[in-house]
This record gives C-alpha cells, sequence and structure tokens, in this order.
C-alpha cells in the first residue's frame, strides 16, 4: 500500500515515525507530511483551505496515486477536503478516531461546549491566535494508557495548534457525492470526546455511510503507546 498519514492537532509528521516504520518494514511505501502551520517556530495564522492546500501539493508534487488517505482527529478534516482535490489519486480513506464533518459544519461545531470555551480563551490570550493543550487534559484524556513518563515525554513533542481551522465551517458536498472506499478505525479508550453524545464511534464513523470498522485497544495517542498495535489496524483498515 502507498499510505499518506495526516497528524491531528498538536502534532507534526515525525510524530508518526514508531508507526511509518513497522509498515515500511511490512513493505508498504509510506508518507508523513506536516499540515501548514503546524510544528514548533512556524507561522500559525493559517485557515482550513490552507492546510488543506498544503496535504493536497503534496500528493500532487511528488505525483502519488493509489493513495491510502489516513486522518487522525483534525486530520479527519483534511483528508474529507483532499480528496475532494484528488479523487481520482485516493484509493481509500481512514478515519482514526477522527473528525468526520456534516455539510456546513467545523471542528469546534462537533467538540463539547468546555472545550470549545476553553480553546477560545486560549486562542485569545495568545498572540498569534493559536491553542496549546493543558498537559491535565493530554495526561488524562488523550494518553490515559500511558504512564505519566510518557505523557511527559510525548507532551514536549506538541506544539501550539492553529485556531482558525478550528472554526471555518466547511463545505463538503462534493465529499458526501463521492464513493471513494472509507473505513473507520476506534481506540476502545479513547476518551478525548466524552464517550455516549459526543463520542467518535458511532457517531462520527456513522457519517461515512457504507464503512470499513477496526477497532483496537488504546487511547487518542496509541500512536505512542503501541505503535505496531495502530501499524496493523492501519493495514487491516487500508487493505483491498
Amino acid at each position: 500500500m502507498r499510505i499518506v498519514l495526516v497528524h491531528g492537532s498538536w502534532h507534526t509528521g515525525e510524530l508518526w515515525d514508531a508507526v511509518a516504520e513497522p509498515l515500511r518494514e511490512a513493505g508498504h511505501e509510506v508518507h508523513t507530511p506536516t499540515v501548514a502551520g503546524h510544528g514548533k517556530g512556524v507561522d500559525k495564522r493559517v485557515n482550513h483551505a490552507q492546510c488543506t492546500q498544503s496535504i493536497t501539493d503534496y500528493i500532487v508534487q511528488r505525483n502519488l496515486h493509489d493513495v491510502v488517505l489516513l486522518g487522525h482527529s483534525y486530520g479527519g478534516t483534511i483528508i474529507s477536503k483532499v480528496v475532494e482535490a484528488v479523487p481520482e489519486r485516493t484509493a481509500r480513506l481512514i478515519y482514526w478516531n477522527a473528525f468526520v464533518l456534516q455539510d456546513g459544519e467545523s471542528l469546534n461545531d462537533n467538540v463539547p461546549p468546555h472545550y470549545r470555551g476553553l480553546f477560545e480563551q486560549i486562542s485569545s490570550a495568545s498572540p498569534d491566535a493559536s491553542v496549546m493543550m493543558p498537559f491535565p487534559i493530554w495526561r488524562e484524556a488523550f494518553i490515559n494508557d500511558g504512564d505519566l513518563a510518557t505523557a511527559q515525554r510525548t507532551y514536549g513533542l506538541l506544539s501550539s495548534e492553529p485556531y482558525q481551522p478550528f472554526i471555518d465551517k466547511l463545505d463538503l458536498k462534493k465529499f458526501y457525492s463521492l464513493q471513494t472506499p472509507r473505513s473507520f478505525i476506534n481506540c476502545t479508550e479513547d476518551t478525548a470526546l466524552p464517550p455516549g453524545e459526543w463520542g467518535w464511534h458511532p457517531r462520527m464513523s456513522s457519517r461515512l455511510g457504507l464503512y470499513r470498522l477496526v477497532q483496537i485497544a488504546g487511547s487518542h495517542e496509541v500512536m505512542f503507546t503501541a505503535p505496531k498495535r495502530l501499524a496493523q489496524a492501519i493495514v487491516d483498515a487500508g487493505r483491498e
């Protein structure tokens, strides 16, 4: 498989390394681009369209075809727009505990009110309108299957997140007209979105129509706590 892994908020492409390595060892071609505006020391004043364009450009400039395009968390909003731009290059979409927005929605429309309020407060106080995740949320809700040392080490790898892409409303009419095969990977201990009314699965997954479901144990950040397990789930979700 030719796999393009699109990271979520506060991440960069380099943070996929522990997942990409076993995939490459198994013979897969793996790409891990960094979305525009993400990373340390870069300009955070980007909108969702610019973020999407950066991944579309990555695929087109490298002339990639038959791509299995995976989005993690916020990355789900990116791949839904990228496939609109390059449907002929996309073999399958994989949403790993990712946002599947409805037409006209923003990411912020799909998170609990207390998160929206927190993000707005942090963004307003930031000199570049970005949002850094507070460590307690990372520790308890995002990487709850890791020990404290793992949580602290990985938190140090994160960077502030552009806020504008959270609030941009997305036109997804073309996405919902496409027949691109799709899969959803659900980590059963993922509480980054509170289970129940706001949970990932089946709230997000059910919006995909016909889809393949792959479930594994782990948190929202199983890429750090059990990368080989996630790599196998990607293979299961992406294969013909």
